[in-house]
């Protein structure tokens, strides 16, 4: 038992150091390929200095260590077990009575460390630099609106309205919407009042609105009901819980948002009638994170630990790391399809992980047990 942990202690720091080694340069390599992308396009930008963009391209480092991860564990974990074979030592450990399951526990349970560490820890941090970096290159780099470049100048959302009802909601249209600073504005705009078994109780009809704190200012407003005359126009506040950073946020990538944020954000934008499938599909891939890292232990032990004396060894694990990039491209396709509603969110997010880990399981059974 001594033997058998002191075995695992010794593999997984390997295994972590050969992570750790292999996610510094594959996100370097990533982000200098971003930076020179950067530079690029801040070329026809002669105001934007060489400190602005690499302040972005650092802004955006952690986000691609957080995409390279399960890269960095397939390759890291083929290194590791690599030179564990070929130095003969786990073939040793095998001829002590030591089955392979038992010394890839610990590099499993590694690996599933490593993606909570980055879902829980690292996913905040990052989507807060990403935001930042974003935020910088649509002022900087980009001639387009921004996240809020809404289809036609149009917005259509759905808001509970408790003041009609306790399960009363209120359909906005709005038209022209422009964005100033940190106020939202828009014209022709249209509200619907309905009750909670969508009933219309009150149409409202204003030239313009602005979202300000808590509510909606609605100007020249006119308040048509059903079997009656409409009232003159007047000022009226429409309370509502979104705000100018959240009705950007729903247009913005997922990526941006703090995994701790998501299903708060999620619950806002079900009541206010934007889809929220991009945001649950993100949301449901970092929970499935930690599995896809285990997963690609699983595969790169399996491709990885077979003896040098059999040949073929270069052959097994060129097809381990294809196998990997494979399982990524279809989690990749997974979440593609998910977001078209093609697929339910959980299926689309965690299919290709579960699949993967069979996979790899029986591989591993082919392997060790013939």
């Amino acid at each position: 038992m001594t033997a058998a942990l002191t075995l695992s202690l010794y593999i997984v720091r390997q295994f972590a150091l050969a992570i750790s080694g292999m996610l510094l340069a594959l996100s370097g390599l990533v982000a200098m390929f971003d930076f020179i992308e950067l530079l690029r396009r801040s070329a026809s930008h002669p105001e934007v200095s060489f400190g602005t963009v690499s302040q972005i391209a650092a802004l955006r480092l952690p986000y691609v260590a957080m995409q390279i991860l399960p890269f960095a564990v397939l390759l890291g974990g083929i290194l590791c077990f690599w030179r564990l074979t070929r130095s003969s030592e786990l073939i040793v450990a095998r001829a002590a009575g030591i089955s392979a399951w038992e010394f890839l526990t610990a590099p499993t349970l590694c690996a599933l460390l490593f993606g909570m560490v980055a879902t829980a820890l690292v996913s905040p941090v990052s989507s807060v630099m990403l935001a930042r970096a974003e935020a910088m290159d649509n002022a900087l780099l980009r001639s387009g609106g921004g996240p809020l470049a809404l289809n036609g100048g149009q917005l259509w959302l759905r808001q509970s309205d408790r003041q009609t009802s306790p399960q009363g909601v209120a359909i906005i249209h709005a038209q022209q919407v422009e964005l100033h600073g940190k106020q939202l504005s828009a014209q022709q705009v249209s509200v619907f009042r309905l009750d909670g078994m969508d009933k219309l109780l009150t149409r409202i009809e204003a030239a313009r609105a602005t979202l300000g704190n808590g509510s909606w200012v609605l100007e020249n407003a006119r308040s048509i009901r059903p079997d009656q005359l409409p009232e003159p126009p007047q000022l009226m506040n429409l309370p509502t819980d979104l705000t100018v950073n959240r009705v950007q946020e729903s247009f913005a990538s997922p990526d941006t948002l703090s995994f701790w944020a998501l299903p708060g954000f999620i619950a806002l934008l079900d009541r206010s009638g934007f889809s929220s499938i991009r945001h649950q599909l993100h949301f449901q891939a970092l929970l499935a994170l930690p599995l896809l890292c285990a997963t690609m232990t699983l595969v790169s032990a399996g491709f990885s630990m077979r003896p040098a004396r059999r040949g073929g060894v270069a052959k097994m694990i060129g097809s381990g790391v294809a196998a990997g990039f494979a399982l990524f491209v279809v989690s990749k396709i997974a979440e593609e399809i998910g977001q078209s509603g093609a697929l339910p969110v959980a299926l689309a997010a965690w299919a290709p992980a579960a699949s993967g880990l069979m996979l790899a399981v029986a591989l591993l059974l082919h392997t060790e047990d013939g």
